[in-house]
């Protein structure tokens, strides 16, 4: 049967030479050869982005010349070449420190700017399982032999390796000298002295295998690719290695029709595509005609070829050869990727010619317009089982009901495997930027060197006014009480009387703990109110209707409330607040901090029946509102969510407030259910005519806030290009994401790293050209602004909040059971006039008893959240070990 049409995907791309590449001397040209290695690697302080060469075969013995079956390699060297990619030179690299063994048929792996070798065969036999690091951080290149406690895989060849989730160096298959592998073995990166763990993996095994290909993709999929079994049979399965949060990982089989069996091959993972080149048949016959070219799309779940979805294996020789298809037709080469260029260079043709061509070819385009069909439910990844309950939100409750602990399946998928189509749309949205940047360098240098000067003399000048700050008694400091108020998950019934106070001691999700203070809350004087009117009263209209904490029930009939003009009317009146307001606004405690709503109105309402609302029937004369962005997307109720806050702004102009977070962007949420629930919910016509309206608006809310100029509050981080707020200030709006600055995006895309052991800057498993930052940045940046905290959001936590840095940035997430999937709770942050913060926090409602009365209601709402989050997996929570003596691996 021929599979269902999926327009959106785009077939398998052709390569070509790089007829630019250079090199000064021979000995910079890496040459002919076969069974090596290449590796792309981070930019660092003094190089863009480069390729490393390392080890191979540069000669052979046999072949079909020779009349004897079957090769030999020889001439395997351990020689190392870097490729620069912004120059296009080869260099021969000469690294200081003991190097390993010549050998081909080994693996590697990039971790940031250093790559890792393992195993493989070399003049003596099989190479040793030692782990070799070759450093490129700085300038002084050199080698490192990595000190790994315990038993390992042992010596392999013909195995695959790649580092996934940013921390986990994974290593499988191979064979041993004495038979074929089938088992796969993890190196936690973070977790010294380093040892190696066999994985027992649930789910559908993969054969024993070798020479198959392994590529990680960026959300933390391992994808095993090919190979030849025991019995030197191709394969032409492909199964991806998961790790759930309670630690366990799972193999489960790939869908689609591989257009070839193969082993010998190259692959690598550019976003949610792995570009699989070139192989080999039994007896080592080269893979002909349409074959040699693949592309497995994992977020459509189909296999493509140059001519687009595969639906039969197609390795059969044409008449007319293409030469473009003919360019690939060899074995033992290597790929590797750098933002949407796929490079391959050497390998073997026809059993004995050596190759040292060097390849390039380009990724599919990011597709600005989403077609309609992408929105259909055949889109869907991989299918697995999963038996795992979600990981546990805190020690201190009594148990968990099994219909909140047992999600269904298509769930669970979403929450395991993290949105690629958003990594693609950060992709695009991170080139924009980055051509923006590039087309305003000069001025960008120019305004970087004056707000480095200045800081420079603000800090000399005022070291004196430094110290007292810091010393002064009198001045308040930021502290977190020891003690959060939580409402304790019930079974049935209202929420009241189940609300207590639990030390932060026993939250298990908690990454770190502080030390307690005994400072309590306190609250000023009332404060004087200043309204604004909207026109004919809309925004009283639209507060009567959704401000009802105790009673708001999601309508039984989805058609919403406001028609188009009216969206017009209310997003124009609090438009004009937002105008005259600041970038970084300037707020004073005490205030109410929420992080992530992501459309989940239901949440927003039980935070404000438990611990205040914004109304004068509320607490809104004495204490201020701050929503850290993410307003919409992802859940049912993004309209009800978003025109509530507007409401209350345009009613408390100075008393609530809006920051920005990177889901308020056209190009985001046109994705991620804003758009779709515009349409479905409006009509069509309507429906797109408010969606841009809304988006119009977004490009006005302010980027950051300020709270008694020691609390700096934002959506996602300070990234790499952040080290004062000034150069936030200096953002000017209205601003769209494809033309603002690398800051911008470090603003609303940035996530810190994993926890405090990680330092400096990583690359973010969101998608290309975002990073994580590390506890250092965050130390420095407080440093530099006379700052005392962080207070972010952008990241789905267990307990709703989280530490890092020793307590200096706090990630808040307001929303509960994120995407229906996530089991976490939901925290507000309320920061009192003493600067003392006390998270408050609800835990995800069980599922609702159906009735004759609710149960329509509650179907439709769901079939409605399911389909829609179908398309577009959730980011999965954020997830840290939690102490050094716990066996089990945190999920990234």
């Amino acid at each position: 049967m021929a599979a269902a049409p999926k327009p959106w995907v785009i077939p398998a791309p052709l390569y070509r030479e790089v007829e630019e590449a250079s090199w000064d001397t021979a000995e910079d040209a890496p040459g002919p050869r076969c069974g090596h290695s290449l590796t792309a690697v981070a930019p660092t302080k003094n190089h863009g982005p480069r390729l490393i060469l390392f080890g191979g075969a540069t000669a052979i013995e046999g072949g079909a010349s020779s009349g004897v079956p079957g090769i030999r390699l020889a001439g395997v060297t351990n020689s190392v070449h870097s490729y620069d990619v912004n120059s296009k030179k080869w260099t021969r690299m000469h690294p200081a420190g003991e190097a390993p063994s010549p050998r081909a048929a080994h693996a590697a792996a990039a971790v940031g700017t250093m790559v890792v070798f393992q195993g493989g065969i070399g003049p003596a036999g099989h190479s040793t399982d030692d782990l070799y690091v070759l450093d490129l951080t700085n300038d002084k290149f050199k080698w490192h032999r990595v000190v790994v406690q315990g038993p390992g895989p042992g010596p392999r060849y013909g195995h695959a390796m790649d580092l996934v989730a940013q921390r986990y160096l994974v290593t499988v298959s191979g064979n041993d000298g004495k038979r074929v592998l089938s088992d796969a073995w993890v190196l936690d990166t973070a977790q010294k002295p380093y040892r190696w763990q066999k994985l027992n993996p649930e789910g559908d095994r993969p054969l024993g295998r070798m020479y198959a290909s392994a590529s990680a993709r960026s959300d933390g999929m391992l994808l095993l690719c090919g190979g030849r079994d025991s019995s030197g049979v191709p394969l032409s399965d492909a199964y991806g290695l998961l790790m759930h949060t309670n630690g366990q990982w799972e193999w489960t089989l790939a869908p689609g029709v591989s257009p070839s069996p193969r082993y010998q091959h190259a692959a690598v993972f550019v976003g949610a595509r792995l570009h699989v080149t070139g192989g080999v048949l039994r007896g080592g016959r080269s893979i002909e005609g349409e074959g040699a070219i693949a592309v497995l799309d994992t977020a459509a779940g189909v296999w493509l070829d140059k001519n687009g979805i595969v639906t039969s294996s197609r390795n059969k020789p044409s008449n007319d050869p293409d030469p473009a298809l003919e360019l690939l037709r060899r074995c033992r080469h290597a790929v590797a990727s750098v933002s949407s260029q796929i490079f391959l260079f050497g390998g073997l043709l026809k059993g004995d010619m050596l190759l040292d061509d060097f390849l390039v070819a380009e990724n599919s385009p990011f597709q600005s317009e989403v077609p309609n069909s992408i929105y259909n439910t055949d889109g869907v990844t991989f299918e697995t089982n999963h038996n795992h309950d979600s990981a546990s939100t805190s020690n201190h409750q009594n148990g968990r009901s099994e219909a909140n602990s047992s999600t269904d399946q298509h769930s669970l998928n979403m929450l395991i495997q993290a949105s690629e189509e958003e990594a693609e749309a950060v992709s695009a949205v991170w080139r924009a930027a980055k051509e923006a940047s590039a087309n305003s360098s000069d001025e960008s240098l120019s305004d970087e060197k004056e707000t480095s000067d200045s800081l420079i003399d603000e800090k000399s000048v005022g070291n004196e006014n430094d110290n007292s700050d810091v010393n002064d008694p009198l001045q308040p400091h930021v502290k977190l009480h020891p003690r959060a108020v939580v409402v304790a998950k019930e079974t049935v019934g209202n929420l009241g009387g189940l609300v207590r106070q639990l030390s932060l001691d026993q939250f298990e999700n908690e990454s770190r703990r502080m030390h307690p203070s005994n400072a309590e809350q306190s609250y000023p004087p009332r404060k004087h109110l200043n309204r604004q009117k909207s026109p004919q009263g809309l925004h009283k209209k639209v507060i009567s209707f959704l401000l009802r904490p105790r009673n708001w029930k999601a309508p039984a009939n989805r058609a919403f409330f406001l028609d188009s003009y009216e969206v017009g009317e209310l997003c124009y009146a609090a438009e004009q607040i937002f105008i005259q307001e600041p970038t970084v606004l300037q707020l004073k405690a005490p205030i109410k901090v929420f992080g992530d709503l992501h459309g989940q109105f239901g949440d927003l309402m039980r935070l404000f029946d438990e611990y205040g609302y914004p109304s004068t029937a509320g607490d809104i004369t004495y204490i201020d509102y701050l929503f850290l962005g993410d307003y919409v997307d992802r859940g049912q109720h993004s309209l009800e969510t978003i025109t509530l806050l507007l409401a209350l702004k345009i009613e408390y102009p100075e008393n609530v407030h809006l920051i920005r977070g990177n889901h308020e962007a056209a190009d985001i949420n046109a994705l991620f259910g804003f758009r779709l629930e515009c349409i479905e919910r409006m009509g069509e016509s309507d429906g797109i005519w408010a969606w841009t309206r809304f988006n119009q608006l977004f490009n006005y809310l302010p980027l950051a806030a300020s709270i008694d100029k020691k609390i700096i509050c934002m959506h996602g981080g300070i990234g790499r290009s952040i080290t004062s707020v000034e150069q936030i200030e200096k953002l000017e709006r209205p601003i769209t994401m494809d033309v603002g600055s690398i800051i911008l995006m470090d603003l609303l895309w940035s996530d810190p790293t994993e926890n405090d052991s990680i330092e400096g800057l990583r690359p973010n498993a969101r998608g290309p050209g975002l990073v994580t930052f590390g506890p250092d940045r965050v130390a420095d940046f407080c440093k530099r602004n006379k700052l005392q905290l962080i207070i972010r959001a952008h990241e789905c936590v267990m307990d709703g909040f989280e530490r890092f840095a020793q307590g200096q940035l706090i990630t808040l997430f307001s929303a509960t059971n994120y995407c229906g999937t996530a089991n976490n709770a939901g925290a507000i942050l309320v920061v009192g006039r003493g600067l003392v913060i006390v998270p408050k926090l609800i835990h995800p409602l069980p599922p609702p008893i159906q009735s004759p009365e609710s149960s329509p209601e509650h179907a439709s709402d769901d079939t409605w959240m399911q389909e829609l989050n179908i398309q577009r997996p959730p980011t999965p929570t954020r997830g840290r070990p939690q102490s050094a003596d716990r066996s089990s691996l945190a999920y990234i």
